[in-house]
């Protein structure tokens, strides 16, 4: 089976991704080209780098080259409970790397440590990535029941831009931006 590669957004034939920046630089998220053109018409957000042989919208009256990296003309304050990511299945694997809690083999499920039955929570310390054998032979017992161990203890990601990171693939205009955020 072919190694684990991190997700990416979706990007539809055509699309392309542009880094949407906070007032301060602080990198917020990812948006389609779409998005950012409307942000800077609406005078919202201004260009701040723009791909060389980038594309351009054009309609009757205007043409809009699509920026790379656009920043929000207005401070956006980011709520506390956005800074853990939702538990997901694909966010779960993503942060495991893709790779088998127990037997270090690709990924293809979550697993609980300590199974639901059996009080054990849906939370971020208590799921790991799994290959379903094992997630089948595991079954609702404790690791302790079957002599499995851990390689690392289960933790939740922080920050928003835990999401941005583990894209497989940085354009390198917004390398200057990603890195300063780290």
């Amino acid at each position: 089976m072919a190694p684990f590669a991190p997700f990416a957004p979706v990007a539809f034939p055509g699309m392309e991704r542009v880094l949407l920046l906070n007032a301060t630089y602080e990198p917020l998220a990812l948006v389609s080209d779409r998005r950012a053109v409307v942000l800077m018409l609406d005078g919202r957000a201004e260009a701040v780098v723009f791909r060389p042989e980038g594309r351009v919208f054009r309609s009757a009256q205007l043409s809009v080259e699509v920026p790379a990296i656009v920043r929000l003309s207005r401070m956006v304050r980011i709520p506390r409970w956005a800074r853990t990511p939702p538990l997901t299945r694909r966010a779960v694997l993503r942060r495991d790397g893709g790779v088998c809690a127990y037997c270090a083999q690709a990924a293809d499920t979550v697993d609980h440590v300590v199974p639901r039955s059996r009080g054990g929570r849906h939370e971020w310390t208590n799921v790991v990535a799994s290959c379903k054998r094992d997630n089948l032979a595991k079954g609702d017992q404790l690791l302790s029941e079957i002599g499995w161990t851990l390689p690392f203890k289960p933790w939740a990601p922080d920050g928003h831009l835990w999401r941005l990171r583990h894209l497989a693939e940085v354009d390198p205009l917004w390398e200057p931006y990603l890195a300063a955020a780290s």
